[in-house]
């Protein structure tokens, strides 16, 4: 199959799952707390297994989800470094649990470790944020890019997660942080997908898990932004499981915005 025709199949299949499993319970489902203290609801494993069985019909590689043990998780990115689907079937459960618009759906295909193909579905927005690894990245079939010029740091907008931060971070952030204001709607990927689309200009994160960025990261950086982690700006080769995220719109934003993301820590 050619890779495009197989990045609109993802696409398809996104908004499929939507369609036939997450909105039909939209407001409609309880949640109950998982034992890291995070949401789960019956959509969740109903999208995760739609997408288990679906994916591999497209590509037949296996499917590695948000709702699996971590043993399982673990033993399947182990044993299919030539392919490898990663799912958040729901990314932002709190905010489908409360009945807010903030949520989606996040496929990657990984290959040797790397986001090769992204699909992020906002359902209730109806935006489908897509990427290829060196082809680009659209929302509804609209291609994204980088401003040409860069939005000073003193007028950005900047989404910021402060959970797990840590050390003086979230306190710099709200006494002394360099950008006009910031949002967090409670989905990675949101905030990924709205990087890429302009509509943040700064982003950061203290931690996210693969399926938080396997197809987010991919959308923002074939979209033109440079990502990094407070670690190290080489954001493809550091954990795989946890990763921060430092990144920003434009390259001359992003070297401002990461010296004093590392040297506020």
């Amino acid at each position: 199959m050619p890779d495009s025709d197989l990045l609109a199949r993802i696409a398809d299949c996104a908004r499929e799952v939507s369609a036939t499993e997450i909105m039909p319970r939209f407001r409609q489902v309880t949640a109950h707390r998982k034992h890291d203290g995070t949401l789960l609801t019956e959509a969740d494993l109903a999208s995760q297994a739609f997408l288990t069985q679906a994916l591999p019909q497209i590509a037949p590689y296996p499917v590695l989800g948000e709702e699996m043990c971590a043993a399982d998780q673990k033993a399947l990115l182990a044993a299919n470094p030539q392919g490898l689907w990663v799912v958040d079937p729901i990314d932002g459960t709190t905010n489908f649990a409360h009945g807010l618009p903030m949520f989606s759906v996040s496929i990657a295909l990984l290959r040797n470790g790397r986001s090769e193909f992204g699909v992020v579905h906002l359902p209730v927005l109806g935006e489908t944020f897509t990427a290829r690894r060196d082809h680009g990245a659209w929302l509804n079939g609209e291609r994204l890019g980088a401003p040409s010029e860069p939005t000073r740091i003193a007028d950005s907008v900047a989404a910021v997660e402060p959970k797990y931060l840590g050390g003086h971070l979230p306190t710099r952030i709200v006494t002394v942080a360099p950008f006009a204001s910031q949002r967090n709607y409670g989905a990675a990927t949101v905030d990924w997908c709205y990087l890429a689309a302009g509509r943040f200009d700064l982003m950061l994160h203290g931690a996210q898990r693969l399926w938080d960025y396997a197809a987010g990261a991919l959308i923002a950086e074939e979209a033109g932004c440079l990502l990094g982690t407070l670690k190290r700006r080489d954001y493809w080769h550091c954990d795989v499981w946890t990763r921060s995220a430092v990144a920003a719109r434009h390259p001359q934003a992003f070297e401002s915005w990461y010296q004093w993301a590392t040297q506020n820590r």
